[in-house]
């Protein structure tokens, strides 16, 4: 499957602008990973995008992905993206075992994390945004409560990468596209 065959599924189950740009974080992400770790960057942007795909039609668990799965198999998804998308949530029972599913699980709460944490910035922007400020908003419980702070810590554990070196480098990833996120900030729209 290609990356635009992936985003016209996303395009066709998800209305939502939001959770359009959080695939594109978690893509961003996951294709920077790719990149360091001399992976598919293609395979890995495609996992990224159709992680949530069905989000909108299965909003509750374990619906989500679990029902999923079956949709983007007839659509012709590898097994090797469906395993990594349904390892993304615990509770399915499949094990993270490749790159591509730590990296996924990994990236998933924290790109939702870091586009919270540029929309509480005086400018909106991913480009204010640094691994002081997440580390201090990770404290604030009131704070994008939805956000699970432990799989974000035992995501970089899983991927064997620093906690701060692993934010610092999705902010980096997620800066290189911050337009197409809708994170540039409002000093660059004005």
């Amino acid at each position: 499957m290609t990356r635009e065959q992936a985003w016209q599924i996303v395009c066709e189950f998800i209305q939502s602008d939001s959770l359009r740009k959080h695939a594109l974080a978690v893509e961003a992400c996951l294709v920077a990973y790719a990149r360091k770790f001399g992976e598919d960057e293609e395979k890995w942007a495609v996992t990224g995008l159709l992680h949530d795909f069905d989000w909108e039609i299965h909003p509750t668990l374990p619906d989500h992905p679990t029902k999923g799965e079956p949709i983007l198999a007839e659509r012709g998804v590898s097994e090797e993206i469906r395993r990594a998308i349904l390892s993304h949530a615990s509770f399915t029972g499949v094990p993270r075992v490749t790159p591509l599913e730590k990296a996924l699980f990994a990236c998933d709460e924290l790109a939702g994390f870091l586009t919270a944490v540029s929309y509480v910035k005086p400018g909106r922007s991913i480009h204010e945004v640094d691994v002081k400020s997440v580390r201090k908003k990770m404290k604030d419980k009131a704070f994008a409560r939805a956000v699970s702070r432990e799989d974000i810590v035992q995501g970089a554990a899983e991927l064997g990468v620093d906690l701060d070196e692993h934010i610092e480098f999705c902010i980096r990833a997620m800066q290189a596209r911050a337009a197409q996120l809708g994170l540039e900030g409002v000093a660059a729209q004005a």
